[in-house]
């Protein structure tokens, strides 16, 4: 009945008012005990008779001996209360009750909260203690009366008690419910949630409840998005790895059943049957090795060195390896690279990255265009633009350039070179295992420039892959 956290809470909250209720009635008993009301009564008694005394002392003080003792005599009577006299010297001048047991000048007490004397018999009194103007001091006593527990309780403790402590428990355990609902109500929520995962869709928890429990729904919305994102682009992982194998194993499939059926019956048939097994089955063994490659560089297991790069030369070898294929489209090839800062990283993979971003811009520039291999420091950093002159790339295409298996030709021709969308997912990759970033710019018919960011080498050297080598 009690095993979810809204009624834990519930109970804890309520047996901490209920507690401190009780700590509350203990105090009021043991004051009530210490100070009744019937106590309470007898000072305020007492007082009176002092301040009337008080009042009428040099009235008093002008009266004969024999008449002062008798005023005082008739107070006694009138209000049952015991008057003694003392001098400077706390000797007894005169005692209403001189043949009662004989009170000595009682030593005060600041704190005590109900003044009390005994008598040499041990009799407990209730006092109050005066200087009168002549030099004397008027004690006032009274017997202090008994008080018992269950007419304390009775008349005292309970009627204020269960009329204020009831409503206060009822307000207060009330109160605690929807605290306990503030705080287990989203938390019962998340719960929920968590239970239908994984989902294809999942509606986000709403933020309530204390800071706290916000800051955890929060973050658990983010981790459900993550996990969304996660399932989805696994989804479209297995999907277009399916769709890239499929063209290269139909083909194999289909040379390699005429092959067999004796259709290709002439050398120069089963020559081109064999060129087409073979160009295809290096595909799939181009895509296995990418895809192997990216899962490294996502697992962040991928070997990479950490050295000092000369990016200068580097730009230079590739635009160099790269003039031949130039030369033979109709495509101008420049470098712009100025004595470049020194990059930590792997020169091998940084020479990925260029040769891909490269290829791709002679890939798509038309006879007669340019492509512009650029490098300048600026404010910390490297960048490196590739730029083209070729047909550039869509608008609705740019947000999804870096994907994996991502074509801006949906078509996927099966006729001449095939891509397999990986490459500049990979590209991406790299650059940001050395501190970087890649974007890009284009519009349809103008071109297109990829621009990375590379952080220049610092003393301390805190790139990535020096922190994967520690």
């Amino acid at each position: 009945m009690f095993s979810s956290l809204r009624s834990r809470l519930w109970l804890s909250y309520a047996w901490l008012i209920v507690t401190a209720l009780g700590v509350v009635m203990f105090v009021l008993l043991l004051y009530l005990l210490r100070n009744p009301l019937l106590y309470r009564q007898t000072l305020s008694k007492l007082n009176a008779v002092e301040t009337l005394i008080a009042a009428r002392q040099r009235e008093l003080a002008a009266l004969p001996s024999q008449s002062l003792k008798t005023a005082l005599k008739r107070t006694d009577s009138t209000f049952d209360v015991r008057l003694i006299l003392f001098d400077a010297d706390e000797r007894v001048l005169f005692d209403t009750r001189a043949d009662e047991t004989p009170i000595a000048m009682p030593s005060e007490h600041f704190f005590r909260s109900t003044p009390t004397l005994r008598d040499d018999a041990g009799k407990v009194w209730l006092y109050t203690l005066s200087d009168l103007s002549d030099g004397t001091r008027l004690l006032v006593a009274t017997p202090r009366p008994n008080v018992h527990l269950l007419a304390i309780l009775r008349d005292e403790l309970m009627p204020p008690f269960w009329g204020a402590g009831a409503i206060a428990l009822l307000l207060s355990l009330l109160l605690a419910f929807g605290m306990a609902r503030w705080i287990a109500d989203p938390l019962q929520r998340m719960l929920t949630a968590a239970r239908e995962m994984p989902a294809e869709q999942s509606i986000p928890v709403p933020v309530r409840g204390p800071h706290e429990v916000q800051e955890l729904t929060q973050a658990f919305n983010e981790m459900v998005a993550r996990v969304q994102d996660t399932q989805q682009a696994q989804r479209d992982f297995v999907a277009n790895v399916s769709h890239e194998l499929k063209t290269p194993l139909t083909s194999i499939q289909g040379f390699a059943q005429a092959i067999l059926d004796g259709t290709t019956d002439t050398p120069e048939s089963q020559r081109q049957a064999a060129e087409v097994i073979y160009a295809e089955a290096g595909r799939m063994h181009r895509m296995v090795l990418d895809l192997l490659d990216l899962a490294r560089l996502d697992a962040g297991i991928a070997e990479m060195e950490r050295s000092p790069v000369d990016l200068t030369a580097l730009l230079r070898n590739v635009a160099r390896k790269f003039t031949p294929q130039a030369r033979g489209a109709g495509v101008g090839l420049h470098v712009e690279v100025a004595d470049l800062p020194v990059v930590i990283g792997d020169g091998d993979r940084l020479a990925q990255v260029f040769t891909n971003l490269v290829d791709n811009a002679l890939k798509h520039t038309p006879s007669g265009g340019q492509v512009i291999l650029r490098a300048v420091r600026q404010d910390g950093e490297v960048k490196i633009l590739v730029i083209d002159t070729g047909a550039g790339i869509p608008a609705e295409a740019l947000p999804h350039i870096f994907e994996r298996f991502y074509q801006v030709d949906k078509s996927r021709s099966s006729g001449g070179e095939h891509s397999s969308g990986l490459g500049l997912a990979i590209v991406r990759e790299i650059v940001s295992a050395h501190g970087g970033r890649i974007t890009v710019r284009s519009q349809a018919g103008q071109g297109s420039t990829f621009v990375v960011h590379l952080p220049v080498a610092r003393p301390d050297a805190t790139t990535i892959l020096s922190r994967q080598d520690r």
